[in-house]
């Protein structure tokens, strides 16, 4: 999936109303991403991060905040098609590895706070 962020931390993209993740967002808006790089080898050091929060269709000024991260990422994105909406995910906590960075089997979570991230615990498996 394309998808596109904000400075808080929102994870953007665009999809059709019709579509399964679509229609189960307006019964549950409880959500979780994980972003990674899929080039990634088993056994080397790893990278990414898992979000939990929640996630919807939006309109009017957010929706118009959606669609300004995804074209400032997309410099190509043409506007929306009238069949496809804009949707927003808002994430309340985030785990964070990065084994190149930080030691092997580190897992660091965090609290998105309206002033910025706000670290909980850090987490050693290896």
């Amino acid at each position: 999936m394309y998808f596109a962020w904000t400075d808080s931390f929102d994870v953007c993209w665009i999809s059709d109303p019709d579509s399964r993740h679509s229609r189960n967002l307006t019964t549950n808006s409880s959500s979780a991403v994980s972003i990674y790089d899929s080039r990634q080898t088993w056994g080397r050091p790893d990278r990414g991060i898992h979000l939990f929060g929640s996630a919807g269709e939006v309109a009017g000024t957010r929706a118009r905040e959606v669609e300004k991260a995804y074209a400032a990422r997309f410099p190509s994105y043409g506007g929306l098609d009238d069949s496809l909406r804009l949707y927003r995910f808002r994430p309340r906590t985030m785990q964070l590895f990065d084994e190149r960075s930080l030691a092997p089997g580190t897992l660091v979570t965090v609290r998105a706070t309206r002033g910025g991230l706000k670290w909980l615990r850090t987490e050693v498996w290896a």
